[in-house]
Parts: structure tokens; sequence; C-alpha cells
């Protein structure tokens, strides 16, 4: 997952090196969800039917080819191969690597490989900006070395892989893998559509956050420092991490209001930040909107889940999956067209406007109707 956006805090570097503009940023950027997206719908359940051990190796080739496209770019196509092959590895591991670790936990220790699971999907987010601003700070070769290093990484992880044991038992060929479709049962439809705006705005935020951030801290604020950059965009993942982890102790059905509203407020931030051009404030709104984000999602999954009938449950949860990565593609792309008749700035204030449309009428409809969760 770090390799999905080591680019991060690298864009002002290519768009200098290339002559691009932002809606290229965002658009190379959206290029990684809709691989995801694709790779959910059509081949979501893959692990299931071949094992989670092959499905994983696939999902690290695919991480290494994208690294291996980001050391050879000399011009703009091999970036958009580059975030392909990354979204298409992100779409193998968003359910795979998940239920390998559950399945792999000893007996009574799902809690402890769920927050692992949780840990190492935003945390590894996290890592990626965080440590490609150090090394394009103050290593040599700043376009080549995160990649480098992600390479080292990805031969350790398929080393540990090759080491586990495979937990399905019952594997069949690929053949047998079919496309699995979006699916809304009318008993998930009340709980389902707060649950996902809340998703989509909360992914919205973390979209504009990676791709156009270091571009604004750069222009606005005067940050060069690559490092900077990748902390300040590492932070909001951290931050989600640690939301998620509250929802164990402020229960679901608070958690889904309370990560509305906390996303409310950092887009409040957000706005107030890009209107003062304050360092601090950009700060603060990623650390905010990350735990508002953390709140909402899993409380809108664990809602989804447990509202939806259990022969259904998989093909639900990829729906809330599509909607959230929807929310992290097209927004973005909008702040990129926006940002030469607007600016960058003036971009921003409108995303924040229109997030901030969905969220506070999802807040308001989950305060009149708490949800209901149940045992999945």
């Amino acid at each position: 997952m770090t390799g999905t956006t080591l680019p991060t805090p690298l864009y002002p570097l290519y768009q200098q090196k290339f002559g691009f503009s932002e809606l290229t940023v965002t658009v190379v950027y959206a290029v990684y969800a809709f691989a995801v997206i694709g790779v959910l719908l059509l081949v979501g359940n893959v692990s299931d039917t071949i094992g989670r051990r092959p499905t994983l190796l696939c999902g690290l080739g695919f991480a290494a080819a994208s690294a291996c496209c980001f050391l050879a770019a000399d011009q703009l196509g091999w970036l958009y191969a580059g975030r392909l092959l990354s979204g298409l590895s992100a779409g193998l591991f968003t359910g795979a690597a998940t239920a390998y670790v559950l399945e792999l936990a000893p007996p009574g220790g799902t809690s402890r490989a769920t927050f692992v699971a949780t840990a190492a999907n935003m945390g590894g987010l996290g890592c990626g900006p965080l440590l490609a601003g150090l090394l394009a700070e103050y290593a040599p070769s700043p376009l080549r070395t995160p990649y480098l290093v992600h390479l080292g990484l990805v031969a350790a992880s398929v080393l540990a892989l090759l080491w586990l044991p495979e937990t399905v038992a019952d594997r069949r060929p690929l053949s047998a893998v079919r496309p699995q479709r979006p699916a809304l049962p009318p008993q998930v439809r009340a709980v389902f559509f707060p649950a996902a705006v809340a998703a989509f705005v909360g992914f919205a935020l973390f979209g504009v956050f990676t791709s156009v951030s270091p571009a604004f801290l750069a222009r606005y604020l005067h940050v060069d420092n690559h490092a900077v950059s990748g902390l300040v965009v590492a932070l909001a993942f951290f931050a989600s991490t640690a939301g998620q982890l509250a929802v164990g102790r402020v229960g679901v059905t608070r958690s889904l209001p309370l990560g509305c509203a906390v996303l409310f407020a950092g887009l409040l931030l957000l706005a107030a930040a890009i209107h003062a051009d304050s360092l601090a404030l950009v700060v603060l709104a990623a650390l905010t909107g990350g735990i508002g984000q953390g709140l909402a999602f899993r409380a809108a999954m664990t809602a989804v889940a447990q509202a939806a009938p259990a022969e259904r449950r998989a093909a639900v949860i990829s729906t809330l999956f599509v909607v959230a990565y929807t929310g992290i593609s097209v927004p973005v792309v909008g702040v990129g067209l926006l940002a030469d008749p607007l600016g960058l700035e003036g971009a921003g204030l409108v995303f924040i406007a229109c997030m901030l449309a969905l969220i506070v009428p999802a807040a308001g409809y989950l305060l009149r109707r708490p949800i209901r969760t149940g045992t999945p």
C-alpha cells in the first residue's frame, strides 16, 4: 500500500520535468482509483477462488511493475502506466490481504488481527508520502531512489509471502472467477445511502490532499521541502487509523454521525487554511479530516456489513468500496478542471462547498434516524 501513495510529494518535480498542468496531476492520480474500481468489479473475489497467496503475489508483481514504470519515466505516459499498475495492485490487496490476516490469526486473535489489517492499510498509505518525501529531500536522485527502495520492500514482501501457508482450502482455477456486480438489497438502502455519502466525502478529502496539496504547499505557502509535504499528507492517513481504532470505543451507532461532524470540521479548517494561506491550519485540517474519515468509514463499513444479508454481504461491501473510490477520483479531477480558470485556491473552495453540501444532509439524516446495528 505504501507504493500507491509514493508519488504524492514528487508530483511538483514531475510537473517541472514534463511541464504539465494541475489537471494532468489529478488525472494521473485518478487513474489509480479507476483501476481499483475495475479490479473490485471484475475480480474482487479472485482470492476466494485461486487462493490468497497467488493473488497477493500477483498484486506484488503489479506493484513492482509500477515502480519500474516510474523508474523508466521519460514522458507522461509512463506515469499513467505506473498509476494504472499501482491501482491494479491495490485492488487485489484490498480484500485479499485483509482476509489473509484474519485467517492467519490465532484463536481469539480476531480483534488484534483486525487492528493489524487496518494499521497496515492506512499506515502503509501514510508511509508512502512520508518515505518518498524524506528520500526526495535528503537522498540523491529524488525521482529514482524512492522507487528503488520500494522495489526492495516488494522483494522482502515476496519472501515473507512465500514462507506463509495458504488458507483457502478449496481452490479453483482462474477461469472460475466471475465479475462481481454491485448489489444493494432493499433492507440495506436506509443504512447504505448516508454511509456511502460519508465514505465518498472522506475519500474525496483524501484524494485532494494526496494529489494537489504538495502543489498548494509549494505555490502558496512556499513550502519547498518535500519531506514536509509528504509529512502533511501522511498525517491525514495516520489520523484516519486513529479514527478507525476509536470506533471500537465510541460504537458504530455514534461513530457514523460523529465522523460526519468531524469531517465537516475538517472541511471548514481546510477552507480556512486556503483562505489564510496557513500551514498550521493545513496540518490541523489533515488531522481533523483524517480522524473524521476514519470514524466515518469504519462505522460505514461495519453498519453496511451488518445490514446486508449474509449471502450478499461481499457484493454490498464491494459496492461501498466502489462509491468510496469514486470519491477519491471524480472530485479530484473536478478540482483539476477548475484549477486553470479559478486557480488552485478557488478550485479547492468550490470542492469544499460541494463536499459540505453532501455531508450536512447525511449527518442530519443520521441524527434524525440513527443506524441500528446487529450481529453480522
